[in-house]
């Protein structure tokens, strides 16, 4: 069926990071304009450099793109999909079509800032209007500013100055309104874009996650009912389901920052909460993320901090791939990794404790960390990706001190205190007493044997001593005290 509005005029919807038909800015202002709609996406893989999406991301994208063109479909019109640079296909898509005017959504990293100022520069040399919006964040990057006028670098002053302006409603219209634009030219399939990657890796992810709109939206009726009232004393307890899961539909833009916080806020009122909400305290990190990536474009390969430059990092590969695939002798660690190359997805305490091994008890860079995650996590996000990295690294913005070392064994038997979710991630521990799960180590030969457990064998013993790897890590802190 052909949507309302079917005469008027033409317009291009360039989408990017908004893969949605609900709370689109653009959209929104097509359907207020009378227009009818060109829905493009354009993949680039070469637009981020080496920050190209990963392939857990480009996994995520296919079918995210599979289910928006499918919701378009029912509404009468075709998602075109084209390969290639966006300067140079936009303007051509908009000429071979007729239309006078491109609506897109603004993205903040420096490779998408460069692109949309490439294609509004041409577009703008054809005769060919171009309008902007916000389509992820709740408040753009350079719109809070300290005291000074400069940007933020520690978060708790950041929030305490943007939050009270910082919730904003979705733009309301419904899609039912949309009104697409005939496109007969001969377009690319959703395959030509070659977005899965060419090993077997990804096709597990499927079985963790259904990628659609519609199914942000559950996510969200699940929070904002089960999450969100437990949040602040259920979100570092890996093993039980208590966070949102959200962040991979926020990441490309299935769901919106500005729905998420209507719908947490509205089940906050009618629960008569008190106080701050935890949960949205996370969005608040995610907007402070941007805001940094904003302002200091060089940080995903350089510290904010320019002193950790210097630091002595090790090149040590053969302790990087232990990490990577969850083979340290830590289970705290090797549970949050093999979940992650599981599923494309880590709980966020975890995250920080195997950050943490990495960049102090393993002393390799939060470079070679913040890749594996880039590559690996269905919710890669440059901003939140560097902003989490460089707070393990200490070199960042509001990072917590480089000194501060987690302990990998008492952060597991403080938040997995039955070992419950190492042993769902490393069935050697399974039946191990809970006494040992985190440092299997001190359990008696014996008991090692009656539960079937190998170090060594099917589970490795640890490739650093805590103790060594904390001293060698304050030691090469130290170093930096030189400079």
């Amino acid at each position: 069926m052909i949507a309302e509005n079917s005469s008027g005029p033409a317009v291009l919807v360039w989408f990017r990071k908004d893969l949605r038909l609900q709370d689109n800015p653009a959209l929104h202002a097509a359907v207020s304009g009378g227009y009818k709609i060109l829905p493009v996406f354009v993949w680039d893989p070469e637009e981020g450099g080496h920050w190209s999406p990963g392939a857990a991301s480009r996994w995520w994208l296919h079918y995210a793109l599979q289910s928006l063109g499918s919701d378009i479909s029912k509404l009468g019109g075709e998602l075109i999909l084209a390969k290639g640079k966006a300067a140079e296909l936009i303007p051509q898509i908009a000429k071979d079509h007729g239309t006078q005017k491109v609506l897109y959504g603004r993205t903040y990293d420096p490779p998408g800032l460069a692109t949309q100022e490439q294609v509004e520069e041409v577009l703008d040399r054809e005769g060919i209007d171009t309008e902007s919006f916000n389509v992820s964040l709740l408040q753009e990057p350079w719109e809070t500013k300290n005291g000074s006028g400069n940007p933020f670098q520690v978060f708790t002053p950041y929030w305490r100055k943007s939050r009270a302006i910082i919730y904003r409603e979705p733009v309301q219209y419904s899609p039912s309104k949309l009104s697409f634009h005939p496109s007969p030219t001969p377009k690319q399939s959703l395959d030509e874009l070659a977005l899965l990657p060419d090993h077997s890796w990804h096709q597990k992810l499927e079985e963790h996650w259904v990628v659609s709109e519609s199914a942000a939206h559950e996510q969200l009726e699940r929070t904002v009912n089960e999450v969100t009232h437990s949040y602040a004393t259920r979100r570092n307890q890996p093993s039980v389901d208590g966070t949102s899961r959200l962040s991979p539909y926020l990441a490309w833009g299935l769901i919106s920052p500005r729905q998420i916080c209507q719908g947490v806020l509205q089940a906050d009122n009618e629960g008569s909460h008190r106080g701050e909400n935890k949960f949205l305290v996370e969005i608040g990190w995610r907007e402070f993320s941007y805001h940094l990536l904003y302002h200091y474009p060089s940080i995903p390969d350089q510290p904010l901090r320019p002193k950790y430059a210097a630091f002595p990092w090790l090149d040590d590969q053969a302790n990087l791939k232990r990490w990577q695939f969850g083979n340290t002798g830590y289970p705290m660690v090797d549970a949050g990794m093999r979940q992650l190359y599981e599923t494309g997805w880590m709980h966020n305490r975890v995250r920080m404790v195997v950050a943490s091994f990495l960049v102090k008890h393993l002393l390799i860079s939060w470079t070679e960390g913040a890749r594996w995650f880039w590559d690996t996590l269905v919710d890669a996000d440059l901003a939140s990706n560097t902003q989490g990295w460089q707070w393990a690294a200490g070199c960042g913005a509001d990072a917590a001190p480089y000194f501060r070392i987690f302990n990998p064994i008492t952060q597991g038997e403080k938040f997995d205190t039955r070992g419950a979710y190492a042993k769902k991630w490393i069935p050697p521990l399974e039946k191990l007493p809970s006494k040992y799960v985190f440092k299997p180590w001190e359990a008696p030969a014996s008991m090692l044997e009656e539960n079937g457990v190998d170090l060594g064998g099917n589970y490795p013993e640890p490739c650093v001593d805590h103790s060594e790897g904390r001293a060698r890590a304050l030691a090469a802190l130290a170093t930096l005290k030189t400079l």
